[in-house]
């Protein structure tokens, strides 16, 4: 492949680069190079996008900015595979961070390479990785989980999933949620286990809590979130479940869901047996 930068032609091909998940001054070298050179950008943002290439001198000069989102990409995908088929060289930005990342950059990508295209990545910001770096949990085993189910039952049954996972989990999600899901987890996962609340990473106003599950539920009982947010659970250590451990969280877990759902989401986050479950919350349903 030819230097980029260099006065030569950007070989043709899906480009993804990485832009700043806050500081401006954190977009690669590589990345500026590319949007300068590319022959076609699309961007999930073209507002922000131009906004960074203004920061940094880059000209658009004639060239195509395209937007391509959640919501125009079946539209969109054709245009930039006739651009690809074409041998133009095609760069793709997400909103902030690296693409494909809850991204839709990742229909893209699997479409240019079904194709045959050549698809290159410029690595570089990522919320999901700064946080890592920052958390102090452990790093050499991970899982990027994305977004969090929005309804409390979905939700409860997801992190029941990812409980038992040997690795730290990493999430992202929205300020308007963050309390549920703090409340869930302390519930699902127990409220022991480490986690850490980051906020706005970069930013201004960066904030990075850590503690147990139950102490950052406790933190937001009251407080509304702000910005970006991304929250890691250290992976679990070894626990010894009881009776009573089930039978409460089975209690709680009846308070919104129904028996069946109830004694599924305890016995996923419990580790017991399904039937022994079902049995004791038939038994609790009863009382009631």
């Amino acid at each position: 492949m030819a230097e980029i930068g260099s006065g030569q032609r950007l070989p043709g091909g899906l480009y993804f680069i990485s832009t700043p998940i806050g500081a401006a001054r954190d977009i690669t070298l590589r990345a500026l190079d590319l949007l300068r050179d590319a022959e076609v950008i699309a961007a999930e943002d073209t507002r922000s996008l131009r906004h960074l290439m203004d920061i940094h001198g880059v000209a658009l000069g004639g060239r195509p900015l395209l937007s391509y989102h959640d919501h125009n990409g079946e539209q969109m995908r054709p245009r930039l595979l006739d651009a690809l088929k074409d041998g133009k060289s095609v760069v793709y930005a997400s909103e902030a961070g690296t693409p494909l990342v809850a991204d839709p950059g990742y229909q893209l990508g699997a479409a240019a390479i079904a194709a045959g295209h050549p698809v290159t990545a410029a690595p570089g910001p990522s919320a999901a990785l700064a946080a890592l770096t920052v958390s102090g949990l452990p790093s050499d085993r991970f899982l990027f989980a994305g977004f969090a189910p929005n309804g409390s039952g979905p939700r409860r049954r997801w992190l029941a999933d990812l409980k038992a996972t040997p690795a730290t989990l990493i999430l992202y999600e929205s300020p308007k949620r963050l309390k549920a899901l703090l409340t869930d987890m302390a519930e699902v996962m127990g409220g022991g286990r480490r986690a850490v609340v980051c906020r706005e990473l970069t930013k201004k106003f960066e904030e990075v809590l850590r503690g147990t599950v139950a102490d950052l539920a406790a933190a937001f009982a009251d407080r509304e979130a702000r910005g970006e947010i991304v929250v890691l659970i250290d992976r679990p250590g070894a626990t010894v479940v009881t009776p009573a451990d089930i039978e409460a969280a089975l209690r709680e877990a009846l308070t919104c869901q129904s028996v069946k759902d109830a004694a599924a989401t305890v016995a996923a986050a419990t580790g017991a047996p399904r039937r022994e479950v079902y049995q004791m919350a038939l038994k609790l349903a009863a009382k009631d």
